[in-house]
C-alpha cells in the first residue's frame, strides 16, 4: 500500500515530539524501491527524512540499520569525516513502522562522477579509510557480526564451491576463484569495521567531497576489502585514486592484497546473482548471470 507524503509528516509528528511540520514532499533516491519516504520540514526550518518500509525484507533492513546507527556514539561518530544518518523517532503504521532521521543534504554519488577533473575519487578513499580505522570494539560490543578472516575465507570458499555445483561456471573462472581461495597469503588481513553493504549510491556528495554515507544496516567487522569491491567497476584512473587516498589515509596499516581480494567480492557477485536465478529457478536470471561471467572471461583474458 502506497504511502503519502501527507501520511509520512504526520508519522513524523507522532515520532519525533514538538515537531510542527509545514512543508512535505516525497523523496527517492531513484535507486531502490524498499521504502516510501518524504521529506518533512518544520516553521524553523529543520528538515527530517520519514522512511516506511514496504516488505518484510525491508522492514528488517531498516530495524538493523536504526540498531547499527544507535550503536555510534558521538565519539564514534566524531571519527567519520563525513555525516552519518542520526535516528530521531518511531512510530507504528498499520502492522508496520516508520522511523525519522535528520535530513542528510547532498547528491547520491554515481561511477559516473568518478572523473579524471574531479577530487570525488580521493574523497571516497579518505572516506572509507575512515570507517575501517574505527575501534572494532564499538560494533562486538554491541553484538554485530565480527568475523576473522578465517571465517571470511571460509565463506567466500562457500561462495565459490556452490556457483561451481552449478556446472555453469567458465572453467577458467572456475580455475582462477579455486587459486584465489587456496593462496593462503590472499588472507592474512586484519579485520575492521566495515560498512557492509557500500555502493557508489551509499555516498552523498557535495563541492566534489564526500558529505555523508547511507544505509548502515549491515555495519560489521570483516574484510576491509568487501567495502572496496564497487570501486573495481570504475574506471583504472578511478580505482588508482581512491586506492591510493585510502592507503595514504590508513598508512602502514594497509594490507598488500587489498586489492586484489576486492578484485575477488566484484566477480563474485556475478556468482551470488548465478546462484540466485539458480535457487529461484529464474531461467531469465541465469542467463543474464551466465553472460555477465563470459564477458568476466574475456576482460579476464585481455589483462
Amino acid at each position: 500500500m502506497a504511502r503519502s507524503h501527507i501520511t509520512l509528516a504526520a508519522l513524523a509528528t507522532a515520532a519525533v515530539p514538538g515537531f510542527d511540520p509545514v512543508h512535505a514532499q516525497a523523496f527517492s533516491t531513484g535507486q531502490h524501491g524498499d521504502f516510501f519516504s518524504a521529506v518533512v520540514t518544520d516553521g524553523a526550518g529543520r528538515q527530517l527524512i520519514v522512511r516506511v518500509p514496504n516488505s518484510a525484507e525491508a522492514e528488517a533492513q531498516l530495524g538493523a540499520e536504526k540498531f547499527a546507527l544507535e550503536t555510534m556514539s558521538a565519539g564514534i561518530r566524531s571519527r567519520l569525516n563525513f555525516d552519518a544518518p542520526m535516528p530521531v523517532g518511531k512510530a507504528a503504521l498499520g502492522k508496520t513502522f516508520g522511523l525519522v532521521f535528520d535530513f542528510l543534504p547532498g547528491t547520491a554519488l554515481s561511477l559516473a562522477d568518478f572523473t579524471e577533473e574531479s577530487a570525488l575519487a580521493t574523497s571516497v578513499g579518505g572516506a572509507i579509510a575512515s570507517i575501517h580505522s574505527l575501534p572494532t570494539h564499538f560494533v562486538s560490543d554491541a553484538g554485530l557480526p565480527s568475523l576473522s578472516a578465517a571465517q571470511v575465507q571460509r565463506s567466500v570458499s562457500e561462495t565459490v564451491s556452490a556457483a561451481k555445483a552449478t556446472n555453469l561456471l567458465p572453467a577458467a573462472l572456475v580455475v582462477r576463484w579455486t587459486e584465489a581461495m587456496e593462496d593462503s597469503s590472499l588472507w592474512l588481513f586484519d579485520p575492521t569495521v566495515t560498512h557492509g553493504s557500500l555502493g557508489a549510491d551509499s555516498f552523498l556528495i557535495g563541492n566534489d567531497s564526500v558529505t555523508g554515507v547511507l544505509g548502515w544496516a549491515a555495519l560489521r567487522v570483516a574484510d576491509p576489502a568487501a567495502d572496496m569491491s564497487w570501486v573495481i567497476n570504475s574506471s583504472i584512473a578511478s580505482q588508482n585514486a581512491v586506492f591510493a587516498a585510502y592507503t595514504q589515509s590508513r598508512h602502514s596499516l594497509v594490507d598488500p592484497k587489498l586489492r586484489q581480494r576486492a578484485t575477488l567480492y566484484s566477480e563474485l557477485e556475478l556468482a551470488k546473482w548465478l546462484l540466485h536465478g539458480v535457487d529461484s529457478h529464474n531461467a531469465e536470471i541465469v542467463d543474464d548471470a551466465i553472460s555477465m561471467l563470459d564477458r568476466l572471461v574475456d576482460s579476464v583474458h585481455q589483462e
